[in-house]
């Protein structure tokens, strides 16, 4: 086995972690949408501090404003894949921010040689 770099572009959704979409927290929604689109992946991190339109700091440092915080989901598929995925978010748009990168991945690939050795 061996690796070569591939281009791919990173979509990151930034959203508030109280956003909810039909009874259901808005980033469980934008993760399922990916997941049923079939794309490689998705995952969601919390911030521990960040303000948004509101311009109100949320921090998970003060108990009385530590609710609401900051959630970035981020997937990286091939750029046709992602760029496909993009109308179904429309409805969700008033609700988040969507960023676009071009990234470059690392995958692995057997290249035909016995015993996995790399050149």
């Amino acid at each position: 086995m061996t690796a070569r770099i591939e281009g791919a572009l990173r979509m990151t959704v930034l959203v508030g972690e109280d956003e909810r979409w039909h009874h259901r927290p808005l980033y469980a929604e934008i993760v399922h949408r990916v997941h049923a689109a079939g794309l490689a992946g998705a995952s969601v991190f919390r911030g521990i501090e960040g303000f948004g339109a509101s311009s109100l700091v949320h921090t998970s440092r003060l108990l009385s404003v530590g609710d609401d915080m900051p959630v970035a989901i981020v997937v990286v598929d091939r750029e046709e894949r992602v760029r496909s995925f993009l109308p179904q978010l429309d409805d969700l748009l008033d609700r988040c921010l969507v960023t676009l990168d071009a990234c470059e991945v690392l995958r692995r690939f057997d290249d035909g040689r016995a015993g996995g050795e790399t050149r």
